[in-house]
């Protein structure tokens, strides 16, 4: 056994190799990966090795009998298989994937060719594809599939009286702490400069963008908008009497919104303009029974970070269900409901590796009488990527105050005017995005390049088309079959290069199946449709491939089913 090292991209990655044999020829194969330091690397591999050997010694006298019936071959060879079968997935950075996204065209720094713009970023051509059909998603599911749900779009500029009133002049603060050494303004939170120093409480910084709205000097002082939730309650007694909804109904919507963050960091994660995605969903402030929430919810298991563990300096996960945190009133039912909802679409994209924090009293905002985070495990660690509190009727009242306004609903039931509570559930945009190619991003050894494991559903590009043989013939099927696609899906005409290097192009970005013009295409009138994650191929008659290309995107039918499987060379 020997250490090997590659660099890809720059970075170097260890692994421990070993000499096997296979069908009668010697071969080599990774059989461990050992990180990206050579010191870290050879005390892995040497702990390795010595196992190895120790069990090799135990077991000495039962190779010795096995070996007569074949099973030690049978064994190595299933070894090797698992090894292939589990391909190493490196360890990604934030770096990484931040390179990988500016030369893909997923995302640029802003303001690029002027060295960037600390905390703004730009979607490229393939990135705000995938962005749009994350956002579509989330609008689908939430929105269009709801009765009682509305969407709106309010303006990023609004009177500056209502941050008053929701309490972001007073409360939406950072604590800023400057270092003792240089000077450098940061966050306090941080405890330490990157020079060593340490940091002494500086001010309370708000972290809202200022403008102003006029052409003269008397201009009036207004705001970026810190969160989309405002608008949505400024805006709820027109959209409910225009829609003509009862309670309980919600308004949603999806917009870009500013915070002067003291430090952006982790690429899209923390930055100074980004998208949210929440709605208000508005009840009987007397209602306390959630009429949709099902087995289905009740029975949910999620892994929670409860705030009776936090407490006890600890942030270990238990794997609880839904109704067994309702049982502990941890929340209401429509606080429930939601939580659940909001799981179960994460879920649907394939973001399984998720935990519920639960706030602890004395980190509630102060509108919240409760809020759980939603983290994702990013590759710098587990991080909220979405959000549900419970608002009470704090937003409704603050707005009738300041505006002497009536915020009041007529219930027809009781025959009296109430004044709505109110669980909203928030979603950041970017950091699904983030999430979304961090579970996506693959190395796959036996091809040598990345493959991005997109769901078909969010692919930028959902499926590419190219001839092999560069005739006329054949380029004009190709084209045709795009133009015919097309109508319905995003999907490019690729014909420069070898047939192995267009599929590689495509891997790396995501898109899911490669179409196929070759040499028996047009007497058969067929194609082949390549499969992105496990290489297989169908051939399918071009006059179903559009109806095919859709169900396979839907997930309606499996792959194999789809069409006549091709038989292969195998490498």
């Amino acid at each position: 056994m020997y250490i090997i090292k590659k660099t890809i991209s720059g970075h170097d990655y260890y692994y421990l190799r070993a000499s096997v044999r296979d069908k009668g020829k010697v071969i080599s194969k990774n059989i461990a990966y050992l990180g990206k330091d050579r010191k870290d690397a050879e005390k892995k591999a040497k702990g390795i090795i010595k196992g190895i050997e120790s069990k090799t010694l135990l077991t000495n006298n039962l190779i010795k009998k096995r070996a007569r019936d074949g099973e030690i071959k049978r064994d190595i060879e299933e070894k090797i298989r698992g090894i292939e079968k589990n391909k190493i997935k490196k360890e990604l950075t934030i770096e990484d994937l931040a390179n990988f996204c500016k030369k893909k065209g997923f995302v640029f720094r802003s303001s690029d060719i002027y060295g960037g713009f600390s905390g703004f970023w730009d979607f490229g051509g393939l990135g705000i594809e995938l962005f749009n059909n994350i956002k579509k998603e989330w609008w689908d599911y939430f929105v269009q599939e709801n009765e009682n749900m509305m969407g709106i779009e309010s303006s990023i500029i609004s009177h500056p009286v209502i941050w008053k009133a929701s309490g972001h002049l007073e409360s939406f603060k950072d604590v800023m702490g400057k270092c003792k050494k240089c000077g450098k303004l940061m966050k306090l939170e941080e405890g330490e400069c990157s020079c060593g120093g340490s940091l002494e409480k500086a001010e309370d910084f708000n972290l809202m963008f200022e403008t102003k709205v006029g052409v003269d000097e008397s201009s009036d002082v207004a705001y970026l908008r810190p969160e989309t939730a405002q608008g949505m309650f400024t805006d709820f007694k027109l959209v409910q009497q225009t829609s003509r909804q009862q309670l309980p109904f919600g308004i949603a919507q999806i917009g870009k919104c500013f915070r002067n963050e003291i430090a952006p960091r982790d690429f899209l994660f923390r930055s100074r303009e980004f998208t949210i995605g929440e709605f208000e969903f508005f009840i009987h402030p007397d209602e306390r029974e959630c009429s949709l929430l099902s087995k289905k919810h009740l029975n949910l298991k999620i892994n929670l970070v409860d705030s009776e563990t936090q407490k006890k300096g600890k942030q270990e996960a238990k794997e609880v269900s839904v109704g067994e945190m309702l049982k502990k009133k941890k929340l209401g039912d429509w606080h429930a409901y939601w939580l659940a909802e909001q799981v179960l679409w994460f879920n649907g994209l394939g973001l399984t590796d998720i935990k519920i924090r639960e706030h602890m009293k004395d980190e509630l905002s102060h509108y919240s009488s409760a809020t759980f985070d939603i983290d994702y495990e990013y590759v710098f660690g587990s991080k909220e990527v979405a959000g549900i509190a419970d608002r009470g009727q704090y937003d409704l009242k603050q707005h009738q105050k300041e505006s002497k306004q009536s915020l009041d609903v007529f219930d027809e039931e009781s025959g009296k005017k109430v004044v709505a509570r109110v669980i909203e559930p928030t979603f950041g945009m970017e950091r699904i995005f983030l999430a979304v190619l961090t579970k996506a991003y693959f190395y796959d050894e036996s091809r040598g390049n990345v493959v991005l494991r997109l769901n078909p559903k969010l692919s930028p590009i959902k499926a590419a088309v190219f001839p092999i043989v560069k005739q006329l013939k054949y380029i004009k099927m190709a084209e045709q079959i795009v133009n015919d696609l097309k109508k319905e899906f995003n999907v490019i005409y690729d014909k420069s290069g070898s047939i192995g290097r267009r599929y590689s192009r495509n891997d790396e970005v995501g898109t899911p199946y490669c179409i196929t013009i070759d040499d028996k295409s047009p007497k058969q009138k067929d194609c082949t449709i390549r499969n992105r994650d496990d290489t297989k191929q169908i051939r399918v008659k071009i006059k179903d491939l559009k109806e095919v290309i859709k169900k396979l995107i839907n997930g309606e039918i499996e792959f194999k089913k789809a069409g006549r499987l091709v038989e292969t060379r195998k490498k």
